[in-house]
């Protein structure tokens, strides 16, 4: 279904849906990681009352995966076991094609299921599923104690198939049920316009294999559109859940043209990876502002920590969601693996995001922009007798100018308060560059 839980590939940052780069390590046993002979035939025992007293008759297998569940999930949230189903939705996800709902989740600590974000044009974008919604209940099966294999199953389905999920939101005094039709979720990762004159918007709503590449020629095309010269970018990755970690570096190294972007650290030396910018600035040092929010996680805060450790832009929007770690795929066998976490990553200043996040430069929430009318002024013009302008035909000209942006605005209210608020700081920005 590929909504959830998405296992990631080596060194893959994402909170929930991962595409990565391929890193595997496999591990020699030597002196301490000898299994502890003792315990493991106390387990050997606890397998065998179970098959021999428990009430139903539990194979094998059903006892040693459970088992195998069980060590992963008292980890973290993202240390995993991989079946044969689980790999198949990898290689699913890192196509940018899979079937589902298009929402990113996890486990929250209250034991119900966390929305980290929705996917851009999913049935949960366009149902309106918010970051930090908990589902409660998927149908009428309540969510409490489930594991995120379970949440899976009942939320896979075939496109076309409905389901209820009732959902627990900040600020709403009862659950709310948001019914949702299954779909072919097809991702696209990067997305570019003008957004006015001279002012470019990027949006990537994850990061994947090509999502680099793409956000090259998004800048190239900018670049191209712009009238004179492009005074402004807005990069938006509100509701990214993060992705390939080489991905986030890309795009890095796009918008800056040397120094350190991000390094990781681990138990085990091969855990340990530096990345540093190699390019040479494709943006051409265009005047930047990176949006976040509480559902930017994983390869977006390494995007955006990075960019606000060397001071290129300015970060605006709401704390981001803060993971921090980097999790690796351990293969056990031809069709099952683990995905684990072994490295924490850190952004060029050292900084760790884990259970932090990045807190941006200006704090903007969201909201919508309504505009007032606040009726017509007199101005020295309009007075009888009013002295003439000796410019008045430039007057006269800017004067009609400023009409026209005046009836602009009124037309389109924009219903993305921080969007609205980074062009703002952009502007603002362009203009004192182009003071003398």
């Amino acid at each position: 279904m590929r909504l959830i839980r998405n296992p990631l590939l080596a060194a893959s940052t994402a909170l929930v849906i991962g595409f990565a780069v391929g890193i595997t390590t496999v591990v020699q046993a030597d002196d301490e990681t000898q299994l502890p002979i003792d315990e493991i035939r106390l387990m050997s025992q606890v397998l065998e009352r179970i098959k021999q007293s428990y009430v139903e008759e539990v194979t094998d297998e059903e006892l040693l995966e459970s088992a195998i569940e069980g060590m992963l999930s008292a980890l973290d949230p993202h240390s995993d076991y991989l079946t044969p189903d689980d790999f198949k939705e990898l290689r699913e996800s890192t196509s940018g094609e899979f079937g589902g709902l298009g929402i990113e989740i996890t486990l929250d600590t209250t034991g119900f299921v966390k929305v980290v974000a929705p996917i851009d044009d999913t049935p949960a974008y366009r149902a309106g599923m918010q970051s930090g919604d908990l589902i409660t209940q998927i149908d009428d099966t309540p969510v409490k104690g489930m594991t995120i294999n379970d949440a899976v199953g009942l939320m896979r389905g075939k496109p076309g198939t409905s389901l209820v999920l009732t959902v627990v939101r900040s600020g709403e005094t009862a659950p709310l049920d948001v019914e949702l039709t299954r779909a072919v979720i097809k991702v696209t990762s990067v997305r570019h316009r003008m957004l006015e004159p001279g002012f470019g918007y990027i949006r990537i709503s994850q990061f994947q294999a090509r999502t680099g590449p793409d956000f090259e020629d998004a800048l190239t095309q900018l670049h191209a559109e712009a009238d004179d010269k492009l005074k402004g970018l807005v990069l938006d990755l509100r509701n990214n859940p993060g992705g390939v970690l080489q991905a986030s570096v890309d795009v890095v190294d796009n918008l800056i043209s040397a120094g350190l972007i991000v390094y990781t650290e681990g138990r085990i030396a091969n855990s340990d990876s530096r990345f540093v910018a190699r390019k040479k600035d494709p943006s051409k040092g265009v005047n930047l502002v990176v949006l976040i929010n509480g559902g930017s996680a994983s390869a977006s805060e390494i995007v955006a920590g990075a960019l606000q450790d060397h001071g290129r832009g300015l970060i605006i929007g709401t704390q981001s969601f803060g993971k921090g770690s980097v999790q690796t795929i351990l293969p056990l066998d031809q069709d099952h693996a683990l995905k684990l976490t072994t490295a924490r990553y850190y952004t060029p200043s050292g900084r760790s995001i884990q259970s932090q996040g990045i807190v941006p430069d200006i704090l903007v929430k969201q909201g919508t922009l309504t505009q007032n009318d606040s009726g017509a002024f007199y101005k020295e013009s309009d007075l009888a007798g009013a002295l003439v302008n000796p410019d008045d035909a430039t007057t006269k000209a800017d004067d009609e100018k400023a009409k026209a942006e005046d009836e602009k605005a009124k037309a389109e209210p924009s219903d993305d308060y921080q969007l609205y608020q980074a062009v703002m700081v952009l502007k603002g920005i362009a203009i004192l560059n182009a003071k003398p």
